[in-house]
């Protein structure tokens, strides 16, 4: 299994300055890391921070979170097959949605390869503080970045005073209270408060709740071992908690020789026949998925 880590956060809030200490670390206590850089522009320049002895693969001129999110599917492969790496960093534009980008790095053709780690927000303490001066738009998203991570960065805490250091923590906490924070200067966030993050959820893999560690943003793999009909299927999909934000993998289907395409978002539906014999599983992402009922479970391997 690959450990994987998401780097969201705004533009110029310190994203690239904790990837470059994250490399060193990495190497330091001798795992290979490997990245996947979304740039908005045409031009890589965030990329060339990243030493040549990194596998690198770029997305640039679109978003991982929309049109990206096939390629994103597609370095994600391209690296599994080439590289030999450890860790795969995935670092997104500041205009990323978490949920948007962290449903383009699963797929069910490799979602059994990869343990995703978490997402990790970088937070320019200075533009929290003045939060309200930005666009509504800039503002939500700002938000939503927080509100979904798993670790947040409060950076640049060096540019406050002790009193603002504070109230932007207090702040934070009452936005995203079940993430840890870590008040940090020029990104710089120690390698063990990642790998402490844990944002995966196996079917096959019951691990008892830990005080703390409670992560509300997840993901599942569902497998399954025999076929549904489609209107049973998406009877159990309407049933489902609207904390379940994104579904997506190869349903087995009754009358059909090779299990569906099969996605799901923000409660609608999309199946497209497939001409290939897939995996018989989706991926489930949201909050606290781990304990929404499975269509089949009791007939589950």
């Amino acid at each position: 299994m690959k450990d994987v880590y998401l780097f969201s956060g705004f533009l110029g809030s310190g994203k690239t300055s904790m990837l470059v200490d994250v490399l060193r670390q990495l190497k330091e206590e001798g795992l290979k890391p490997a990245v996947i850089m979304n740039e908005l522009g045409e031009i890589p320049f965030d990329s060339q921070a990243v030493d040549e002895d990194v596998p690198l693969k770029e997305i640039l001129d679109g978003c991982i979170c929309c049109t990206g999110g096939e390629k994103t599917e597609a370095q994600i492969q391209t690296l599994l097959y080439e590289a030999d790496f450890d860790v795969l960093i995935i670092e997104t534009t500041g205009a990323a949605h978490p949920v948007e980008a962290l449903d383009a790095v699963y797929s069910p053709l490799f979602a059994d390869q990869l343990n995703i780690k978490g997402i990790v927000t970088v937070a320019d303490s200075r533009r929290w503080l003045g939060r309200d001066q930005l666009s509504p738009q800039a503002r939500s998203l700002f938000l939503e970045q927080i509100r979904h991570a798993h670790l947040i960065l409060a950076n640049k805490s060096d540019l406050l005073t002790e009193e603002e250091k504070a109230r932007v923590v207090f702040e934070l906490q009452g936005l995203n209270p079940n993430a840890f924070i870590l008040q940090t200067t020029h990104g710089r966030v120690p390698l063990a408060s990642l790998k402490s993050l844990q944002a995966t959820k196996g079917d096959k893999e019951i691990q008892p709740a830990q005080i703390g560690r409670h992560l509300h943003l997840n993901s599942r793999v569902i497998e399954f071992n025999r076929s549904f009909t489609q209107e049973e299927f998406e009877e159990w999909v309407r049933e489902l908690p609207a904390t379940v934000y994104r579904m997506k993998g190869f349903v087995p289907i009754e009358g059909m020789q090779y299990p569906m395409l099969f996605q799901y978002a923000y409660g609608l539906v999309q199946w497209i026949p497939e001409y290939m014999k897939m995996p018989p599983k989706i991926v489930m992402i949201g909050e606290n998925v781990q304990s929404v009922p499975v269509i089949g479970e009791e007939n589950r391997l």
